[in-house]
């Protein structure tokens, strides 16, 4: 009987490709938005998981993210450094700026000053040039979504000068890293060229940079730190959360895309919906004279549900493969979607709202397939 019931309705192309369709667009809607959602709100600790080899960061107990920051004297990374299990500390500045290009043109950034010797803070991973090209007068790192943003293709980016705050900065490489929420330009310099590169008030420390000794957690590091000192201490874990959580609380993006979510489920319920009535009123005398033979209500709601498990199998694979097509083409020809994935929970996600969808409509169907009259087939 479920064969029969899957003939009915492949047997219509019409209603078919409809049902098909409204699944399938629902789940790239679905699909497609949580992805981004999640993707941009994990760039909100994007800054933070960049710098591999540290564990604790420590700021000021006002700082409330890698770009809500309230600096702290420099006197700090001593006193962090006095802390027992500390295996060493390392200072970070971090400073919006403003740079004039070549062309002539203002453009917003941010400066990152490392550690002068150990170099601690820039990402793993360069395009061009060599970490140590770093140590050269006024030398600094652009980030390549950064180089492409400032440079066209033809022009020559390593060995560029900038005007970086009346002050000459070179571009001595390019690192490959992934843009922060903010999505400004970022370059990479020495500390002391820091200060220089960006004027400031007398406490111009963001952060120091912890790593812990081999018989201590991060986690009762931090806690050791804070205690002793009297600053914020926060493991890379915690530290990456406090930027996500920040977007959540301060930005409209949740509520953005948990619209568009719920968008994605009512036109879903819509268009599969009345499709699946429609087909359902144009073979209500098949069912009534199925029903006519003996086939019992069980049988006919086994069918229905036969028929909306195709529905949901066909689309959801559909929209699945379009929205992570989608994803993967954005990440490979995008700047803006450089480093967007699709973690697993998302398609397990839209799973559960599809069969949601398709359990609504299914059973809004079937009510009137249960009121037939079987005697109604002999009218």
């Amino acid at each position: 009987m479920n064969w029969v019931a899957i003939r009915m309705l492949t047997g219509d192309r019409v209603k078919f490709i409809g049902l098909v369709f409204g699944v399938a667009f629902s789940t790239l809607l679905i699909t497609q938005q949580l992805t981004i959602f999640v993707n941009l709100l994990m760039r909100g600790g994007v800054a933070v998981q960049e710098v591999s080899t540290a564990n604790v960061w420590v700021m000021d107990p006002a700082t409330r993210t890698s770009d809500v920051i309230y600096p702290m004297p420099i006197t700090a990374l001593d006193r962090v450094r006095s802390v027992p299990g500390v295996a060493y500390a390392s200072p970070l500045l971090r400073s919006n700026a403003s740079i004039r290009t070549p062309e002539g043109d203002l453009e917003g950034v941010t400066v990152i000053g490392v550690d002068d010797s150990s170099l601690v803070g820039i990402p793993r991973h360069m395009t061009q040039g060599d970490p140590t090209s770093l140590m050269d007068p006024d030398a600094v790192f652009i980030d390549d979504v950064g180089s492409r943003k400032l440079f066209t293709p033809e022009q020559t980016v390593v060995g560029s000068e900038l005007e970086l705050n009346d002050q000459r900065a070179v571009i001595k490489g390019i690192v490959d890293s992934t843009p922060t929420f903010t999505a400004q330009v970022t370059l990479y310099t020495r500390y002391s060229n820091a200060l220089n590169f960006v004027p400031g008030t007398r406490n111009r420390l963001s952060f120091v940079l912890v790593r812990t000794d081999d018989n201590l957690s991060a986690e009762a590091l931090a806690r050791r730190i804070t205690e002793i000192t009297g600053l914020k201490a926060r493991t890379t874990q915690e530290f990456t959360r406090d930027g996500i959580d920040f977007i959540i609380e301060n930005t409209g993006i949740p509520i953005n895309f948990g619209i568009t979510v719920v968008l994605g489920v009512v036109v879903g319920i819509a268009i599969v919906g009345l499709t699946f009535s429609l087909f359902i009123r144009d073979n209500i005398k098949q069912f009534g004279a199925l029903k006519a033979i003996g086939v019992t209500n069980r049988k006919i709601m086994v069918m229905v549900a036969a028929q909306s498990g195709l529905v949901a199998l066909i689309g959801y694979g559909l929209g699945l493969a379009m929205a992570a097509g989608f994803v993967g083409s954005g990440a490979a020809s995008s700047d803006a979607f450089k480093g967007f994935y699709m973690p697993f929970q998302i398609p397990l996600i839209t799973a559960a709202l599809v069969l949601a969808i398709i359990a609504v409509t299914g059973f809004i169907a079937i009510r009137s397939v249960l009121k037939t009259d079987p005697a109604s087939v002999f009218r």
